[in-house]
């Protein structure tokens, strides 16, 4: 983390918005997860807070309802689309009498759609972090009245995390993921709690609706493998996540996973589990951990040496956004253009044509770079589909910490690779049947989970149950996000 970035005082985004009045469909603010430092609001993102404002006013008068109300409704997320339209250019297929009526926006939504997000988080209760997550603690030091702010957490706990994402969205099946740490009372949510959520939301939904990621830090040493043994033959987890750039061990150090000394055996160890898809994060470098060690270099020899495996290279390799990239116009994008480090996983993937068993995940990098440089972003989805191929690249929000994922679903359905970006770098258009794949077959195939099985409406599933009781009452989506935001002033 940068001094600059230090020296910014950051404030909750819940506790600004509830005493700014300042909610909105879509964040106009890049809010930060406890994986990353935000920066501060762009200009362009200031322009679009203000339209969105002066649409959800004049629209709210005119259909004589609240504008929070407004701006909860379907059109008040199209509302939000016209408005980036109107700044960043034509990059969302959207019309404006769907901001006037929600019935229209709503029409346009596909029937069905099967949509699974294999990046979710939330925090086992009743814990509290202001100790371990970075950001966390960098606000409680610049800002000590937060010390006393502990009602927030519950936002990111079990029931909010199943309204977030089976209430106030589409998403049909989540994977739940977490983040290793030394001991498991440091964890945000060890490897029990989340197959207790698996378990206990898949109850209540008597329908399979969760599966989990089992974690691993081979650099802990033998005794690491011991527990991958055991949260696969006690727990059923679905996959494991690694976080290549965190040191561990006991003389803490970080590992690559084609090191054939400390990531191998747990590679071996996987295979023989039965557990084929290995989930690491890579790009957006953590704080404490170890930088180089999040670049995605290492992915190339191990699935060339681990064929059976699925490597799924989490945030799609993405380093940070570049200063340069929230004004650059379509000028500024041509073949040479390196985007740190999806540039490189792309070439890993290009110069090894059979590499087939490699796929991206767009956990946090689709949402920070739809709502601040679309244009870059069209360039990154762009760069990923021709590399990979859209059968590679799957879906993912990093919800809670983004609030619920609506806003991000309902961006990518709309989301439009700009013209001049496809004429100048040959990028083919996201086709509806390709936005298909990515939100939620890709995935589907890799976990073995049938996307046909209907999930919804059958009365014995206590979740779309409560949907239907939420909805009857009036849908109220908390309009928020959970984490940072860097503060005006």
């Amino acid at each position: 983390m940068t001094a600059a970035r230090t020296a910014r005082a950051l404030v909750r985004k819940y506790a600004r918005d509830a005493e700014t009045g300042g909610f909105g469909p879509v964040p106009t603010q890049i809010v930060a997860s406890d994986e990353f430092s935000p920066p501060p609001q762009t200009p362009a993102q200031a322009r679009v807070a203000a339209t969105v404002a002066e649409i959800a006013s004049v629209n709210a008068r005119r259909l004589g309802i609240s504008r929070r109300a407004f701006l909860g409704s379907s059109a008040g997320m199209a509302a939000a689309f016209l408005a980036m339209n109107g700044v960043f250019g034509p990059v969302f297929d959207v019309d404006p009498v769907e901001a006037m009526e929600s019935a229209a926006a709503d029409a346009r939504k596909p029937v069905g759609q099967f949509v699974f997000d294999v990046h979710t988080h939330h925090v086992a209760a009743p814990r509290q972090f202001a100790n371990l997550l970075q950001l966390r603690r960098l606000g409680q030091l610049m800002n000590p009245l937060l010390e006393r702010d502990r009602g927030t957490m519950d936002d990111l706990y079990l029931a909010s995390y199943i309204k977030e994402m089976f209430l106030d969205s589409d998403t049909t099946v989540a994977v739940l993921s977490g983040i290793p740490s030394a001991t498991d009372t440091d964890n945000i949510l060890p490897p029990d709690q989340m197959a207790e959520t698996r378990d206990v939301v898949n109850r209540l939904a008597a329908s399979q609706r969760v599966v989990t990621h089992g974690l691993v830090a081979p650099n802990k040493g033998p005794r690491d493998l011991d527990e991958m043994r055991r949260q696969a033959e006690r727990l059923g987890v679905s996959a494991w996540k690694g976080y290549t750039g965190l040191p561990f061990g006991p003389s803490p150090r970080p590992w690559r996973v084609d090191d054939e000394k400390v990531a191998y055996p747990m590679l071996e160890v996987s295979r023989r589990l039965g557990i084929r898809n290995i989930c690491l994060h890579k790009g957006l470098p953590l704080p404490g951990g170890v930088e180089a060690y999040f670049h995605p270099r290492d992915v190339e020899r191990a699935a060339k040496d681990f064929p059976d495996l699925n490597f799924i290279v989490y945030h799609a390799g993405f380093h940070s956004l570049p200063s340069w990239a929230t004004d650059a116009g379509p000028e500024r994008f041509d073949a040479s253009t390196r985007i740190d480090w999806v540039s490189d996983l792309c070439e890993i993937r290009r110069r090894n044509p059979t590499l087939t068993n490699v796929y991206v995940d767009l956990g946090s990098t689709f949402g920070l770079l739809v709502i601040t440089a679309p244009l870059l972003c069209g360039h990154v989805l762009g760069m990923l589909v021709q590399a990979f191929g859209e059968g590679h690249v799957l879906w993912g929000t990093d919800a809670i910490w983004w609030g619920s994922p609506q806003w991000q679903i309902e961006a990518f359905r709309r989301f439009q690779i700009p013209e001049p970006l496809r004429v100048r770098l040959g990028y083919a258009p996201l086709t509806p049947e390709g936005k298909t794949k990515i939100l939620g077959l890709n995935a589907a195939r890799l976990y073995g989970i049938d996307p046909h099985v209907h999930r919804h409406g059958v009365p014995a599933d206590f979740v779309s149950r409560l949907k239907a009781a939420y909805l009857e009452d009036g849908p109220q989506p908390s309009l928020t996000q959970y984490g940072w935001v860097v503060a005006k002033g």
